[in-house]
């Protein structure tokens, strides 16, 4: 399961954040998901969820956004939000809204990222 990883690098990143702060709490963690990761937000949330019990996470918010796919089109130079399928998070099929070609740069929309960490101190 790639989520039970993904989570686990998470919460390993943020708790060594939180360390290195001198946290006595995690309040808030807000989290980017590209579109294009294979990772399933649901899936990724409840893993966090029970990953987290008995840490400094336990009763933390946790916040997944979407990062769109955005494009840079080799075909026509059309730069922005791309079309895909949208239909499967695991074969998403890209391809550029003006011309419909699929030669195109992903510009966004593949990362995993910790975007923010809220922590109370003593």
């Amino acid at each position: 399961m790639h989520e039970l990883s993904m989570a686990q690098a998470i919460v390993d990143t943020v708790l060594d954040a939180a360390e290195k702060n001198n946290a006595t709490e995690v309040v808030e963690v807000t989290i980017e998901v590209g579109m294009l990761t294979m990772l399933n937000p649901e899936q990724l949330k409840f893993l966090l969820d029970v990953i987290v019990e008995d840490t400094l996470l336990a009763d933390a918010e946790i916040i997944i956004e979407d990062v769109l796919v955005e494009i840079d089109c080799r075909s026509c130079d059309y730069t922005g939000l791309a079309n895909t399928d949208g239909s499967d998070h695991y074969l998403s099929i890209v391809k550029c809204p003006q011309c419909d070609e699929r030669n195109v740069e992903i510009l966004t929309g593949k990362e995993c990222n910790v975007k923010t960490i809220k922590i109370e101190k003593e």
